[in-house]
């Protein structure tokens, strides 16, 4: 048997098919009508221009969604990462999670705001991360989101001592 409780995945969130396909089938629709209406009849060349980055970018967007939307994301007591090891944040670091109504959070995901900083990085439809807030959810499954926002909670209130034990 193997002691290392860092490779043990406790919980995953694993993006939704049909929201997966809905969300690039958006953005990859949007850049092709907006480098349609580019193309057909700009009203000016600036705002030909605007166009055909705002299309641009929403193609990239769209590409990025897909690529990213392929992976799950996986909570460890060490860490919470994606299913190809890029760390999200690292358990310790974190202060609290807020699933609250208000929260300014992903659909069918949870806020987490950690006590360090990160550097940003965005995975569009999964995950986002900007200084001390951590987004997580989006293309992904609502129940999936709540049991894992509950687990990482109990695995803050362990380390805080707020529970003896915690058998997970």
């Amino acid at each position: 048997m193997s002691d290392e409780p860092t490779s043990q995945v406790i919980t995953g969130i694993t993006p939704s098919a049909p929201r997966r396909m809905f969300g690039t089938g958006v953005l990859y629709g949007l850049g092709l009508l907006l480098l349609y209406i580019a193309a057909t009849n700009p009203p000016s060349f600036v705002y030909a221009v605007f166009l055909v980055v705002c299309g641009a970018a929403c193609l990239y967007g769209g590409y990025r969604m897909w690529e990213v939307t392929g992976r799950v994301i996986e909570l460890t007591e060490e860490e919470l990462r994606l299913s190809d090891g890029t760390l999200i944040c690292r358990t310790e670091d974190i202060q609290k999670i807020d699933r609250s109504l208000f929260a300014f959070k992903p659909s069918n995901g949870f806020l987490v705001t950690t006590k360090v900083s990160y550097p940003f990085k965005w995975a569009p439809g999964l995950w986002w991360r900007f200084g001390k807030r951590i987004g997580i959810g989006g293309v992904t499954p609502g129940a999936q989101g709540k049991i894992m926002a509950d687990t990482l909670a109990a695995l803050v209130a362990q380390r805080n001592g707020l529970f003896k034990e915690l058998d997970l």
